[in-house]
């Protein structure tokens, strides 16, 4: 059996003449949760049709569960589950019957399939809605119904696309916590897009960044955090004037300045201190409450990769 749940090789793709995606190579290793992050018409929705076999590539080779995309495609859609763009549920039926009808396409014995839906509209808190029709429901009950649709065949491999929007903070948490129980339990693999930078920190073991077409890094959260060298302080308080913004901008190893009601955040190169930064904010009238010094997040190591992608893009 293959280690590896998707294996991609060059894998471009042209629509008229222009590169949706550009010689893609990707391995994601089973039972991981891997997070394709990247702007608006990046690629992302693009890439996972290619690995469903719904796209033939312009060139090159995939493989997922070990089955070549362009010719073991039916082979594919079977074992994995999938949430793209839309919800794709039948709004006229009831939430169960919605589920039942997608569990008879894949063939789920009756017993299994009743037991499955009874378990899967517990745990998103809307079995005792089961008999609406989904028409009438929000959009967050919706899509807490369309992963559940996913999940319902316990696919090996379960492509997500976006899957928390809509959802309120307590419901996006609750799906986050059933996504890494399925992966560390069950050893299901899941790929996820998300606009979400936090929520892919917090779940995703593997990320990949891609812009316009080319991806740009691959690794853990922390592996991507640390390709850019530098270090953060994060001072608090009261009356940061303009002058001082721009006096801070214009020191040496200092790589960015940002104030966000009272939050002044500096990036700064590998090495520069911080003390004489502080004492400045203080000279200049700056009433400090708190000093923080720490780490890059996977948000703004996103923002930069692609930022400088976009500068070298231009050059």
């Amino acid at each position: 059996m293959p280690s590896f749940a998707i294996r991609m090789d060059g894998l471009p793709r042209d629509f008229d003449g222009l590169r949706a995606v550009d010689q893609v190579s990707l391995e994601v290793p089973k039972g991981h949760i891997f997070g394709f992050l990247g702007p608006n018409a990046a690629g992302k929705t693009t890439t996972i049709r290619l690995l469903l076999g719904l796209l033939e590539p312009s060139a090159g080779r995939a493989e997922v569960l070990g089955f070549d995309t362009r010719m073991e495609a039916d082979a594919i859609r079977q074992r994995s589950g999938a949430l793209l763009e839309h919800t794709g549920l039948y709004e006229r039926l009831t939430a169960e019957d919605n589920l039942e009808f997608h569990g008879r396409i894949y063939r789920m014995p009756a017993a299994e399939r009743r037991s499955r839906i009874q378990d899967l509209l517990t745990g998103i808190e809307l079995w005792d809605r089961r008999r609406e029709p989904v028409g009438k429901w929000s959009r967050g009950m919706k899509q807490k119904l369309a992963v559940a649709r996913a999940l319902l065949p316990r696919p090996e491999l379960i492509f997500l696309d976006e899957p928390t929007a809509g959802l309120d903070p307590i419901a996006a948490a609750a799906l986050r916590e059933d996504l890494v129980s399925l992966a560390s339990k069950d050893g299901v693999t899941l790929f996820l897009t998300t606009h979400n930078l936090s929520e892919a920190e917090k779940i995703c073991t593997r990320v990949g960044v891609i812009r316009r077409g080319v991806l740009l890094a691959v690794g853990s959260p922390a592996e991507l955090r640390s390709r850019r060298k530098g270090q953060q302080v994060e001072i608090v308080g009261r009356g940061a004037s303009e002058s001082l913004l721009a006096e801070l901008r214009s020191l040496p190893g200092v790589r960015a300045v940002d104030d966000q009601d009272g939050r002044l955040r500096i990036d700064l190169e590998t090495g520069a201190e911080i003390a004489p930064l502080v004492s400045r904010v203080v000279a200049a009238g700056m009433q400090v409450e708190e000093v923080h010094r720490g780490a890059e997040s996977l948000e703004e190591a996103f923002l930069a990769m692609v930022r400088e992608a976009g500068e070298e893009g231009q050059a």
